[in-house]
């Protein structure tokens, strides 16, 4: 009875910051903010959803299963979510104007001595 409690409201809680996480890609206006936004939210409601879950079935192969999704979206998301956000450094012109970022995109700048 304990573990179902404590698994629900896991994912309560997991849910809570997946619903922040979507109000908050529709609030901001810039497509950095909206990476940013999506990439800290949806790990952490992912982690607590998939930890509810695994409280809720115990000790079993479906939880070590649940845990190595959690290690691999743990590994990709902040990876995935930066090279959307070079992508859109790189192709978007008017990003200059609405937000301060240092491009590194465009490697060393050589001097025109040789």
């Amino acid at each position: 009875m304990i573990r179902v409690i404590i698994g629900g409201l896991l994912m309560l809680a997991g849910l809570c910051v997946l619903g922040i996480a979507t109000v908050g890609i529709f609030r901001f206006s810039t497509m950095l903010n909206r990476i940013h936004v999506a990439a800290k939210c949806d790990t952490m409601g992912a982690l607590l959803v998939l930890s509810g879950l695994m409280v809720m079935s115990g000790l079993t192969v479906f939880s070590l299963k649940l845990a190595l999704v959690i290690v691999f979206m743990w590994l990709c998301n902040p990876a995935a979510s930066h090279l959307v956000a070079r992508a859109e450094v790189r192709t978007n012109p008017e990003l200059g104007k609405i937000c301060d970022f240092i491009d590194l995109t465009e490697g060393e700048k050589t001097s025109d001595n040789s």
